[in-house]
C-alpha cells in the first residue's frame, strides 16, 4: 500500500486537473444558445439567471424579476416575466410563455417569433409585426421592478 505522502500529491494534482477541467467547460449562456438556432442574443433582455434547453427543444429560461421594457419606435411595451418557456428550433421560437406586449391597453401574450431572413416576425395569435434582426444585436437592460425606456426598435 502506498505511503499517505505518496498519494496525497497525487490526489491533490486529480482534484486540481478535475476542477481546472469543469471550469473551461462551461456551458454556453442563454443568449449564445439563441444565436445557435439564428436568433440576435437582443430578444432576450439582460438578467437571465438560468435556463433548461431540452432534446427536444423545449426550453425554460429564469430571471431574478419581472421586466418591463418600451419600443421606442413602435411605443409598444414589452414585459418579460421571471419565468420564459417554449420551443426552439432553428429559426423559430414557438409556444412561448411569459413574453406580452401592451397594444393600446390590453396586455397579449406573444406566442411565436420567427426568422425570416432578415426580420423578425412577432406574433399576437394570427396577428404579427416584423422588426429588422439587426434592431435586436445587443441585450437591453432592465432593472428589476422599475419600468425602462430604451430605443430597442429602430428604423434603420
Amino acid at each position: 500500500m502506498p505511503s499517505p505522502s505518496k498519494t496525497l500529491p497525487a490526489l491533490l494534482f486529480l482534484l486540481t486537473l478535475n476542477l481546472a477541467l469543469s471550469l473551461s467547460s462551461d456551458s454556453p449562456s442563454a443568449y449564445e444558445i439563441l444565436e445557435g438556432f439564428g436568433f440576435p442574443k437582443g430578444i432576450l433582455p439582460e438578467g437571465v439567471t438560468s435556463y433548461q434547453l431540452d432534446d427536444d427543444g423545449g426550453f425554460q429560461v429564469l430571471r431574478s424579476c419581472d421586466c418591463e421594457l418600451r419600443v421606442e419606435e413602435s411605443g409598444y411595451l414589452l414585459k418579460y416575466g421571471k419565468k420564459i418557456t417554449g420551443k426552439v428550433k432553428s429559426g423559430q421560437l414557438k409556444e412561448l410563455n411569459g413574453v406580452s406586449v401592451k397594444v393600446v391597453m390590453i396586455w397579449f401574450g406573444i406566442n411565436e417569433v420567427v426568422r425570416k431572413g432578415t426580420d423578425l416576425y412577432f406574433y399576437v395569435g394570427p396577428l404579427s409585426a416584423s422588426f429588422p434582426s439587426s434592431n435586436f444585436e445587443e441585450s437591453p437592460k432592465c432593472d428589476c421592478g422599475s419600468r425602462c425606456s430604451i430605443d430597442m426598435v429602430s428604423d434603420s
